[in-house]
């Protein structure tokens, strides 16, 4: 027996059996579940999209996803909403697990409203959110909407408040993930960017302030919407995006990937596993990885391979700001942040983008418990008007406070260069690092030999009667007296000089030492960081 009408599917409200109103819930619940039609999942697939279910069925471990306000739908009217009251209102919310652990989910339903944002919608999501903060777990949305839904008027639009107060709330305290599955413009674009992760899939996701259309309008400029927001675009340009992936499938693995390598929140320490890779490792392969010669570049992604737990690590940000690497890894089964210059590329200097992006990153280890090392081989920060224009002496100092304010374990290794104030601000001993090691090839200074003796030596070079020969000879003099692998040591201001080959177990040996640390912030509402 069923008590739903047999013309629009809606409960009758006649009374029945508990049998009978059994078998109304199953049905009604299959309908939410089914979706508005298999012509609107059919479109979804043919755009080469999957369905919100799909996408969580994806996202965690099988079977465990619990659904929160399933039958939940809009009491709008106007527009023909009235007649158009489907379940969850085109977002699914609930929590399920990542390799055992909780996470909450929310995941936009393109197929009904195209994922516009109503007032009910919202407090679903406002309710996850709470939920997740509460219970103290990670957050992933899977955005896949068409921003806020107009029909519903300025009520749906406030429901982007209520989002936007909520991730700075959770902000610092558990992780937030954005995965872009689908377009994200105007408002909407901004809760992503509060969140500490930003997932992309080119060619099906794009975000945007203004469209294409207005682009147009207000400048002329006619491009693509790919061209103006697409996961490319926000990769490698403008750094909103932290990872870009081809297909849905392979996007959603590496978010359970980047999950395990997190804590539930701020207040347990990330996951630790077994390692199989010995502690005491050698690496003597590092000796021919770094050119003892300063000006040859090399691959810093190569030494960070061959020191961390099987050659594995997830890099932050890998198409954007390339001279500087940021990446999440594993020593002895401990999770730790990586943040290393990349003589490949603009060789290793610091500059705005590089500062803004590695600021970011120690920023999140602090936040969520996970120790940095970072590896230094810096000749300085990047010359130019545009540059000092830019204001790389602000962003500059975001990452110099970033640094000075972590109080998780921070351990610095000088592979080569490391010059003026560069060298200060990538976690020298003078800003807080806890311990700081140098390899033999070091070159710690004010500036390189050149341009120091042609200050220093300037009229004598000047004077001389071969300038060249001079120059030379007062180059390696201030190299044999001030820049030599042992003058920081001489001074206490490297721990030690070590043997590259054995950096591994170094590192190793000094986290787990540095692991009970504890360290206390003055007492104050929060500070006021270089913007």
């Amino acid at each position: 027996m069923t008590v739903l009408e047999e013309t629009t599917g809606e409960p009758t409200g006649e009374p029945a059996d508990a049998r009978g109103r059994v078998a109304e819930l199953h049905e009604i619940r299959a309908r939410a579940v089914a979706g508005p039609s298999e012509k609107a999942t059919a479109a979804q697939h043919a755009k080469g999209k999957l369905t919100a279910r799909e996408r969580i069925e994806l996202l965690l471990d099988p079977g465990s996803f619990q659904e929160v306000e399933q039958l939940r739908r809009h009491r709008a009217s106007g527009f023909g909403l009235e007649a158009k009251k489907p379940y969850t209102d085109g977002v699914i919310t609930g929590w399920g697990t990542v390799e055992g652990r909780t996470v909450f989910v929310y995941a936009h339903d393109f197929r009904i409203f195209g994922g516009a944002l109503g007032e009910a919608h919202a407090t679903k999501i406002h309710k996850i959110m709470d939920m997740a903060i509460a219970a103290g777990a990670p957050l992933v949305s899977l955005n896949d909407g068409a921003g806020a839904r107009i029909q519903e008027g300025v009520s749906a639009l406030a429901g982007y408040g209520g989002i936007f107060q909520r991730n700075t709330k959770a902000s610092g305290v558990i992780p937030q993930i954005s995965v872009m599955l689908g377009p994200c413009a105007g408002g909407a674009a901004y809760s992503p960017a509060l969140t500490d992760f930003v997932f992309m899939v080119r060619e099906t996701s794009q975000m945007f302030i203004t469209g294409p259309d207005v682009v147009k309008a207000v400048t002329g400029e006619e491009i693509s919407q790919n061209g103006l927001g697409g996961a490319d675009v926000h990769a490698e340009t403008s750094g909103v995006c932290h990872f870009a992936y081809d297909d849905e499938e392979t996007c959603l693995a590496e978010v359970r990937y980047l999950i395990s390598l997190l804590p539930q929140n701020n207040r347990e320490n990330p996951p630790r596993v077994q390692s199989s890779d010995p502690v005491d490792r050698r690496s003597d392969v590092l000796l021919d990885l770094v050119p003892a010669d300063g000006n040859r570049p090399y691959d810093m992604s190569k030494v960070i391979e061959e020191i961390v737990d099987d050659g594995e690590y997830l890099e932050v940000h890998e198409r954007w700001a390339r001279n500087i690497i940021c990446a999440l890894a594993r020593l002895d089964g401990q999770v730790v942040g990586i943040i290393a210059n990349q003589p490949q590329v603009l060789a290793g200097v610091l500059d705005i983008e590089a500062s803004e992006k590695a600021a970011r990153f120690v920023q999140m280890c602090d936040a969520f418990n996970v120790p940095i090392v970072t590896f230094l081989d810096v000749p300085g920060f990047l010359p130019g008007v545009d540059q000092e224009h830019g204001g790389i002496i602000r962003h500059g100092a975001k990452l110099l406070y970033a640094y000075c304010n972590a109080t998780v374990p921070r351990i610095s290794l000088i592979l080569r260069k490391a010059y003026g104030g560069a060298y200060i601000v990538m976690d020298s001993q003078s800003i807080g690092a806890d311990l700081t090691y140098a390899w033999p090839t070091n070159e710690i200074a004010v500036m390189g030999a050149e341009g120091a003796a042609n200050v220093i030596f300037r009229r004598q070079i000047a004077e001389a009667e071969d300038p060249e020969a001079m120059r030379s000879r007062m180059v390696k003099e201030y190299k044999s007296e001030l820049m030599h692998p042992y003058y920081a040591a001489e001074r206490g201001l490297v721990d030690d000089v070590i043997d590259p080959a054995e950096t591994r177990e170094v590192l190793v040996k000094s986290l787990a030492m540095l692991q009970s640390k504890h360290a206390d912030l003055p007492s104050r509402k929060h500070g006021n960081p270089p913007q």
